[in-house]
């Protein structure tokens, strides 16, 4: 059986969210924007997600056909850094199964599997006991997809979150770089990737103050990208 490491307050200071992860994948300035310089904006998607797991996280505990289901679990993993709160932890018979709740659809990227495997790897540390695999509930599908927690996930898991870790504690935001998917994050405003990726040269910026040349270098629009 494998035991938990010795509390270390200074390690639990320094522990990083689970939710950190999934934000590294899809874009590690999102992420910083987020974990290390606290900025934050809610659109319609974040608002529906977060509703969703304030639901979830609120329900209660149950047992139903050998099956104990515990909502809003706290997480904490010394080992790999992080903390954090699980929707929805099965156990099947003694087992842990976490269950992440996402309001959109399968995603592209491995965000959403690497946030699971996070979890998982929390719980093998609490309990003990080893985690093989557990489920992503995605809102617009209505279905559970089963996320098998192999040596390849655990591998990359791993590394996004020493990543992470290693980029919170220096306090570091990587430069801005206009992709695609900067038409779905909610932080499009705060982070202007089209504006700082190339900003503009400083006898430019003078012509427009004293004779109103107009910017070419606005970001284009999401519908445009």
């Amino acid at each position: 059986m494998m035991h938990p490491p010795p509390r270390d307050p200074a390690a639990e200071e320094a522990l990083v969210p689970v939710s950190a992860l999934q934000h590294y994948l899809f874009c590690p300035r999102q992420c910083a924007l987020i974990h290390v310089e606290r900025i934050w904006a809610e659109d319609q998607a974040t608002a529906e997600g977060r509703l969703m797991h304030e639901r979830v996280d609120s329900g209660r505990g149950d047992r139903r056909s050998g099956v104990r289901t515990v909502r809003g679990l706290v997480l904490r993993s010394i080992t790999h850094g992080l903390s954090g709160k699980a929707d929805v932890v099965e156990f099947h018979a003694d087992t842990p199964y976490p269950v992440e709740y996402k309001r959109g659809r399968p995603k592209a990227h491995r965000g959403d599997a690497v946030q699971l495997c996070a979890q998982a790897l929390c719980l093998e540390e609490m309990f003990g006991l080893p985690v093989p695999e557990g489920a992503l509930f995605y809102g617009q599908t209505r279905r559970h997809k089963v996320v098998a927690f192999d040596a390849d996930l655990r591998a990359l898991t791993a590394r996004i979150a020493a990543e992470c870790r290693a980029m919170i504690a220096q306090g570091r935001t990587p430069p801005p770089r206009e992709m695609p998917a900067c038409c779905r994050c909610s932080l499009r405003a705060e982070c202007q990737p089209g504006r700082l990726e190339q900003p503009p040269a400083i006898r430019r910026w003078l012509l427009r103050q004293i004779g109103g040349v107009p910017d070419d270098r606005e970001p284009a629009p999401c519908a445009a990208i």
